[in-house]
């Protein structure tokens, strides 16, 4: 019996200093604004999300989430970075109220996570080929060209795959685990492969630091990338999509996407073709 009152008292004090903990979690600022924990990759991807020289975070997300500050001004947004995977696990253990990593959609994610309906940008993928090749600009031009290797799994097989079940002219894939994105650029750029498939944000790290004799032979796909939400945030994923589509409809997000991109990719793929979606264009983004 005492054992038991013991056990009861040592409960009840621990859940008491529970409650004092859980009240001492700041929700809102001194000045009244409501806190929003967002998570952030600690993983840069430029220039979606980088660092400048004072290790601050800067890029295309960044700036599109400053925007949305000073349109939503009674929200306050504080950044955690962590690993994607930790990032989603957070925001389902109500750790944050949402994450910033460029997530594309999928049915997976859509079961566990609240998505806005108004994409906030795209990522490109594109055929990457010798700065002398002049034929390759689509899927169609590689059915009878070497693609450098590809892997078995992820998005960008996914839009190969896709591409090989709805055209009888398929394109010969070699697949390997894990292919070195580097190692596939050069491959091209010696002649051993006809073209690479990939994001265009990695190629243009890649190449920043390489300078291979290569190009964006053409772009393939723009894939929407979203915020993820607690499913609990309705009210603020409204409140996202309305100034998003404000954004994009007076032109703050085109003009940030030709400030980080070069180019406004929020355009159909051929305009943004058309305009010479090239990296010597691009080589002075910020």
């Amino acid at each position: 019996m005492k054992r038991k009152t013991l056990f009861t008292a040592a409960s009840i004090l621990l859940f008491l200093l529970s409650l004092i903990g859980c009240s001492s979690v700041k929700t809102t600022t001194d000045d009244g604004r409501q806190i929003v924990k967002v998570a952030l990759s600690a993983e840069v991807n430029p220039p979606f999300l980088a660092t400048n020289d004072r290790n601050e975070p800067i890029g295309y997300n960044i700036d599109y989430l400053n925007e949305v500050e000073k349109r939503l001004p009674h929200i306050h947004f504080d950044y955690i970075f962590g690993e994607e995977e930790s990032n989603l696990i957070g925001i389902g253990a109500g750790k944050f109220e949402m994450a910033a990593n460029w997530f594309f959609s999928n049915p997976e994610r859509e079961k566990r996570f609240l998505y806005p309906k108004v994409p906030y940008g795209y990522s490109m993928t594109g055929l990457i080929v010798n700065e002398s090749e002049q034929d390759i600009q689509s899927l169609d031009d590689m059915t009878s060209k070497k693609l450098a290797p590809v892997s078995p799994s992820g998005g960008l097989r996914s839009i190969l795959n896709q591409y090989n079940e709805e055209n009888d002219r398929k394109i010969p894939l070699t697949t390997i685990e894990s292919p070195s994105n580097e190692l596939n650029l050069k491959r091209v750029e010696s002649g051993r492969s006809d073209a690479a498939f990939m994001n265009i944000s990695t190629f243009d790290t890649i190449q920043k630091h390489l300078h291979l004799k290569v190009k964006v032979g053409g772009i393939v796909s723009k894939e929407p990338i979203y915020l993820v939400l607690q499913p609990s945030q309705k009210k603020l994923a409204s409140q996202l999509d309305r100034v998003t589509q404000e954004m994009i409809e007076d032109g703050t997000l085109p003009d940030l996407a030709k400030k980080w991109f070069g180019v406004d990719f929020f355009q159909d793929i051929d305009y943004i073709s058309e305009q010479g979606y090239q990296y010597e264009e691009r080589k002075e983004t910020p």
